[in-house]
């Protein structure tokens, strides 16, 4: 899929594995390029398209430290490739482990994983603990760090054309992906959903980190949707969430559901 314009210097790109989506916000001197995927000739393409537009990459940042929101390529060039203090520490310490491309493996979907450049994997440089600004030459950008999701999570907030970058939450595809391991996942999501509640009136177009670009309406009610399932797991409901029902987009989605539920409550 080409880059897709969404708002003003601000364009998409979608690759066919996960509905997963690169973000490129036009600056003064070249390109920052959020969260690049998946597979090379996806990676290459974009930085094709890019060159084709004149628009060299600048900066990188990383939303997260999960696989598929640490990836490079060659052709992007060497520009530094931002994340949280806490995304560049998380991704450090994986890939300094002797058989982290090993244990990847079971992550991956398999019928990509042949095509998922790992050799520039999570060459993350650490922001400030607490920035609350990307330092980069072009529109200007507010950092919103939590703790739903990963350690190190961040959302973009572009703040001239109203877009949310949200890594991976506010999808309509997925249903929440909690960090089991934090000590409350469940209030540490909740905590981060009223994070965007509070930006919520400057946001004008949203994307996830993984499914369909929204609006404004888009995002309320995919803050309603995700609200209400994580409170459903805290109260021991079954959600109502179309996401995990008979219709849901991706058909292992029901499964991911099941282990959460499991985790959480045994």
């Amino acid at each position: 899929m080409p880059l897709q314009e969404i708002a003003d210097g601000v364009l998409v790109h979608q690759s066919e594995c996960i509905q997963s989506n690169a973000v490129v916000v036009r600056g003064h001197q070249g390109a920052l390029l959020i969260d690049p995927g998946i597979t090379r000739d996806e990676l290459a393409g974009i930085a094709r398209e890019l060159d084709e537009r004149g628009l060299p990459v600048v900066a990188g940042f990383a939303t997260h430290p999960d696989w598929d929101h640490v990836l490079w390529h060659p052709a992007l060039g060497d520009a530094p490739r931002y994340g949280t203090a806490g995304c560049a520490a998380t991704i450090r310490e994986f890939v300094g482990r002797e058989d982290w491309r090993a244990e990847l493996t079971d992550y991956l979907p398999p019928e990509f994983a042949d095509d998922i450049p790992m050799e520039l994997l999570g060459d993350i440089a650490p922001l400030s603990p607490g920035a609350e600004r990307l330092p980069w030459a072009g529109p200007r950008i507010r950092i919103i760090e939590h703790r739903a999701h990963a350690p190190g999570h961040a959302a973009l907030l572009i703040e001239e054309p109203g877009v949310l970058v949200a890594g991976d939450m506010l999808s309509d595809v997925l249903v929440p992906f909690l960090d089991l391991a934090a000590e409350q996942p469940l209030e540490d999501y909740l905590a981060a959903l009223d994070r965007f509640d509070r930006v919520a009136d400057a946001v004008r177009t949203v994307v996830p980190g993984h499914g369909s670009v929204g609006d404004a309406a888009g995002l309320r009610e995919r803050l309603s949707l995700d609200r209400a399932y994580v409170e459903a797991l805290r109260d021991g409901r079954e959600p109502d969430d179309p996401r995990i029902g008979p219709d849901a987009p991706f058909d292992w989605m029901p499964d991911v559901h099941r282990g959460q539920v499991q985790r959480l409550h045994g």
